[in-house]
């Protein structure tokens, strides 16, 4: 297991470097809004905003996660099978056993989330356990403690934070543009006109890069999870059986939210028509499923 988890520096060193980008990102806007509304206190806003996100998103991002896709923690006996094969799987993985959650949910999926190892959880849905077997089942928890190993967990958990966040500012910007609200007097001059333009300009590409480096964190890091998920269970026959029955059953979650998409095992927002589905592949959060069963194996 020594060499099982080589993305785990990688992913922590991502982490501090994609707070430290949102920080500047953040406090750049706070800039922009001062110069717009000709109010200085905003960007001083900004900058303790932007603190107390980077905070938040580091140590609540999990529970935020958890809160909106309606999952509630269970102990053994609420579903023994379940908790015996995490448990089992942690030792395999050599990793302390996880938090095991539930959603109510007849989709079938999977997540995880948590800061690091030691405050880790396993959330899978009612339609996923209705639908797997035994090893198929521990195909889909050996992937999602593959990204606890990995520290994925920290740097997905932390994106749902920092993106939602960031579009969340850019929208407001946008609709405070378009009905003026709070425009001091320099915007109503030439330069007033030009930032206007520049302000819309940004308020439109910043979600759109936040949106891009969700894509790029996850499709790369959901091949990388399948590989060691086989290596734990020594059987990728099973994750691949469990991807196929999965994307066979797929519908859009009850709970689906773009922040948290890039967290699950599959798309939830399910995998739709066929035209649709090879459209919507560019600009989804997760890999085809045909390729992730072909890298497993090799067909």
């Amino acid at each position: 297991m020594a060499t099982l988890y080589t993305q785990q520096s990688k992913n922590i060193t991502k982490t501090w470097l994609l707070m430290s980008v949102f920080l500047v990102i953040v406090i750049g806007i706070g800039f922009f809004f001062s110069q717009y509304y000709g109010n200085p206190n905003i960007l001083y806003i900004f900058v303790i905003f932007s603190i107390v996100m980077n905070v938040a998103s580091y140590w609540y991002s999990d529970k935020i996660a958890l809160k909106l896709n309606h999952a509630r923690y269970i102990k053994r006996e609420d579903n023994i099978d379940l908790w015996n094969t995490v448990e089992n799987l942690s030792i395999t993985a050599g990793l302390p056993m996880p938090k095991v959650c539930i959603m109510e949910e007849v989709s079938p999926n999977a997540f995880a989330t948590g800061r690091d190892k030691n405050h880790a959880v396993v959330c899978v849905t009612t339609g996923l356990l209705s639908i797997l077997d035994k090893t198929e089942l521990e195909g889909v928890i050996a992937h999602e403690l593959s990204h606890i190993g990995n520290r994925d967990i920290l740097l997905s958990t932390v994106v749902v934070v920092l993106v939602g966040f960031v579009s969340i500012v850019a929208d407001i910007f946008l609709r405070s543009t378009f009905f003026g609200l709070g425009r001091s007097r320099d915007s109503e001059n030439n330069n007033g006109g030009i930032m206007i333009i520049v302000g819309i300009v940004i308020s439109i590409l910043v979600p759109i890069f936040a949106m891009l480096l969700q894509f790029a964190i996850s499709r790369k890091r959901e091949f990388l999870a399948d590989a060691s998920g086989a290596l734990i269970t020594r059987y990728p026959e099973g994750l691949a059986s469990a991807l196929q029955k999965i994307s066979s059953h797929s519908s859009k979650m009850q709970y689906a939210n773009k922040a948290t998409a890039h967290l699950f095992i599959v798309n939830p927002f399910g995998s739709g028509r066929q035209l649709k589905k090879e459209i919507s592949s560019l600009f989804s959060t997760h890999p085809k499923v045909e390729d992730r069963i072909k890298a497993l194996i090799g067909r």
